[in-house]
């Protein structure tokens, strides 16, 4: 599992509190395993908690033993090849996320997205387009810029 930065679990959290109170309820944080295929009735996730919500900082502990789990060799072990092909992937993305996320802040933004393309000599501003109208096809949340998660879905995009 690739390990994410602070200001990534900081937006997660935020993203998830829905009622914006600064905790995760266990109906926020069943949302997000649900979404990644792992279920559970909210007695087990409050019972597995130990809590009905969570601070951030409990929030990033529970990140974090969710991390060590899957580090530790004898977890390792039972993973199916195909999951490991799957986080390999995310993690090459995530490393190709990086290289136009230039400032790290956990987004591509315009200027990013327009100083990578002349860089590489793929901008031109005479017959370029309008990065904004790039991005916009992928910021699926309207907020500007592109997130990790929107950027992983603009790359594993497959035509039909």
């Amino acid at each position: 599992m690739c390990p994410l930065k602070t200001n990534d679990l900081h937006r997660i959290f935020h993203e998830l509190d829905k009622n914006g109170d600064g905790l995760l309820s266990t109906v926020e944080l069943n949302w997000l395993l649900e979404s990644i295929g792992v279920h559970f009735s909210l007695e087990e996730l409050e019972s597995s908690v130990g809590k009905s919500c969570l601070s951030f900082d409990e929030f990033s502990l529970f990140y974090d033993s969710i991390t060590k789990q899957s580090d530790d060799p004898s977890n390792k072990a039972v993973l199916a090849d195909d999951e490991e092909g799957r986080n390999k992937e995310e993690c090459d993305l995530f490393e190709a996320f990086k290289v136009f996320d230039s400032n790290g802040d956990g987004f591509i933004s315009c200027e990013e997205l327009q100083s990578l393309l002349s860089k590489l000599g793929l901008w031109d501003e005479k017959t370029g387009k309008d990065c904004r109208s790039m991005l916009c096809r992928y910021d699926t949340n309207l907020d500007g810029v592109v997130d990790f998660e929107e950027f992983k879905k603009m790359m594993l995009r497959t035509s039909l």
